[in-house]
């Protein structure tokens, strides 16, 4: 009996007795974005920036201080997309050697399709001299002389742009590579990633049910926290360094 129930179970089993119902639905795939009004230039590549900025004949090339607030704090001007498309972000200040330029351009030059991308500079070429003297020489002696040039990045600065028929998943890959090897924290960015940061940035600035922030501690003196603060701490209370 016992054997009959099992025969007749392993029966049942069975893929050619078993009958499968195939249902079909309609799927709905997004028609692809319209890039129509997108006109590639007549030089898709970065073109290339020159080591040592140009003078005069006449004039003796000046040398300058540190001047570190050209890194300090937050970038005002050039903190937006001008193609609205992607790009690579900095956020923490830093300095740019002319090799970070050319590790950018080779960089772009091997991995962007030119035929439907392109790509813009949003920074300066190297202009601020920085100078070093020799192994083994001794304190005084004057300033040292000019070994190399360079240009100061704040945080929220755009290095360079990338624009054309493309997604963002296409030149993601691209642009991590390329913030990785900057010698400051930077992001690839989008339009829409820019979008999203800011509206959660006012979100919790306006939902934020914790009164005591740290903007807050400050303006008020909390804990007599105005004897041992920075100065730039009052200014952009503790997010930018």
């Amino acid at each position: 009996m016992l054997l009959g129930q099992c025969r007749s179970v392993i029966g049942i089993l069975k893929p050619e007795l078993m009958q499968l119902a195939l249902t079909s639905g309609i799927k709905y795939f997004p028609p692809p974005k319209n890039y129509d009004d997108i006109v590639i230039p007549e030089r898709p590549r970065l073109r290339v920036f020159d080591k040592v900025p140009l003078y005069p004949p006449n004039l003796k090339p000046p040398k300058m201080q540190k001047r570190l607030r050209y890194m300090r704090g937050p970038e005002t001007v050039h903190n937006t997309l001008q193609l609205k498309q992607y790009g690579v972000v900095a956020t923490g200040g830093g300095r740019l050697r002319h090799e970070h330029f050319e590790m950018i351009r080779l960089q772009v030059a091997r991995k962007l399709d030119m035929k439907r991308m392109f790509a813009i500079w949003r920074v300066d070429p190297p202009w601020q001299p920085v100078t070093k003297k020799g192994q083994g020489q001794r304190m005084g002696g004057g300033k040292g002389a000019i070994d190399h040039y360079v240009t100061p990045i704040k945080a929220d600065r755009i290095i360079f742009e990338i624009g054309g028929k493309c997604e963002y998943a296409e030149v993601h890959d691209m642009l991590r590579i390329i913030a990785e090897r900057l010698p400051f924290k930077a992001e690839p960015i989008s339009q829409e990633l820019l979008e999203k940061k800011a509206a959660s940035e006012k979100w919790c600035e306006e939902n934020n049910t914790n009164k005591f922030t740290l903007k807050y501690i400050i303006q008020n003196n909390m804990g007599g926290c105005h004897r041992f603060i920075s100065k730039y701490d009052h200014k952009w209370y503790g997010k930018y360094f």
